[in-house]
């Protein structure tokens, strides 16, 4: 029986859920989710409760708030002046307290998710506050997971 390893390749339904029961992820209702242990695709912490399951495990964990996605960090929170988002990007884009805004890596290569905490202006220039944290930072989490292929 194939067990969980680092750097196995694995074929997986999994369900990851806040606080609040509310899922995040849920692969279980459609086609299950493929991935490489160790490659960043989950949580480290997440990682280390699959290794030693054996293929075909299907198993439930609670994680403790932070443990999964680390601590809030106020250093993420950051304002951007509204005139710099319409110069880098729609001149015209109307943002709003929750909204998700995608920047750029400063390479180019990649992107990364802000989320719209505050609206302001202060001396005539508008701003947006933007939480710049994994969306479930310093927050318990529920995962479950059935390992349908361990390679």
């Amino acid at each position: 029986m194939n067990l969980v390893q680092a750097g196995s390749f694995l074929t997986l339904h999994y369900r990851l859920a806040g606080p609040d029961g509310q899922d995040v992820v849920n692969t279980f209702n459609d086609k299950p989710a493929t991935l490489s242990l160790g490659t960043g695709q989950l949580a480290p912490a997440i990682e280390q409760h699959l290794l030693g399951l054996p293929e075909g495990a299907h198993e439930n964990f609670e994680l403790p708030a932070g443990a999964a996605f680390g601590e809030r960090n106020p250093e993420m929170l950051q304002r951007v002046k509204l005139s710099l988002l319409h110069e880098l990007g729609d001149p015209d884009a109307q943002y709003g307290v929750g909204d998700v805004v995608q920047f750029p890596t400063p390479d180019g290569q990649g992107s990364y998710a802000g989320v719209v905490r505050e609206t302001g202006s202060t001396g005539g220039a508008d701003w947006l506050l933007f939480d710049f944290n994994h969306p479930l930072a310093g927050q318990p989490v529920r995962f479950e997971v059935k390992l349908l292929g361990v390679m």
